[in-house]
């Protein structure tokens, strides 16, 4: 059953999420009380729990902001991912079906058919599917859920990091399908892990690498 207090965070992290509520954005308690009638006390215990998964900063004298992301941010974060959702796809491998594995080749068959369109919204959003499906039978819910958690807030963070890097987005795809071939070969999960590290990476290297050589007035 879901209590107040999972209601106030829920509310709240859809609306920093979807950018009701912006970077810098001051989250005032009285305000959310009289807005969704939800007493005090589980807003303040929501903020705290959107302050320990790094959604708000709570200053002091100030209250509680929507925290600003930069590409710092983005970098430090998917390298994060990087790590725990490579071990998540390690130990998720084993106990992926062959219709969870039928999913994942469609997501990135459509992958591929947004980046026809020039649709990046849509081919990040099938890109963070993806890789929480080849993480999601890890065994380890909290271990899935800092996965997930990771990924949204990348999602708010920059659309698609892939539309910054000329080139990447094509050899992401091609680097899914080596992914899935080596699950689906029942490969050593060390193998799987690296794999899937080094994919998330390669991503983060091809970007900074873009950017620094960007004019600094164009990044």
């Amino acid at each position: 059953m879901q209590t107040k207090a999972d209601q106030a965070f829920r509310i709240l992290k859809e609306r920093i999420m979807d950018g009701t509520y912006g970077p810098g954005h001051r989250l005032v308690i009285d305000q959310l009380v009289r807005e969704y009638g939800i007493s005090s006390v589980p807003w303040r215990e929501s903020l705290r729990r959107l302050e320990a998964e790094g959604w708000v900063r709570i200053v002091p004298n100030v209250g509680a902001l929507v925290r600003t992301f930069d590409t710092d941010a983005w970098q430090q974060g998917l390298s994060l991912l990087a790590r725990i959702g490579g071990y998540a796809t390690a130990l998720s491998a084993p106990h992926l079906t062959a219709e969870d594995l039928k999913t994942a080749r469609v997501l990135n068959r459509r992958m591929g058919e947004a980046l026809d369109a020039f649709d990046p919204t849509r081919f990040g959003r099938l890109n963070r599917e993806f890789h929480e499906l080849l993480a999601s039978r890890a065994g380890d819910d909290r271990l899935v859920t800092m996965v997930r958690n990771e990924w949204a807030r990348l999602e708010v963070i920059r659309k698609s990091a892939f539309w910054y890097a000329p080139g990447r987005a094509e050899a992401s795809l091609a680097e899914h399908d080596d992914i899935l071939r080596l699950i689906e070969s029942a490969a050593d999960p060390e193998a799987i892990e690296t794999a899937a590290r080094q994919h998330e990476l390669r991503t983060v290297d091809a970007v900074t690498r873009y950017e620094a050589e960007l004019p600094r007035d164009a990044v």
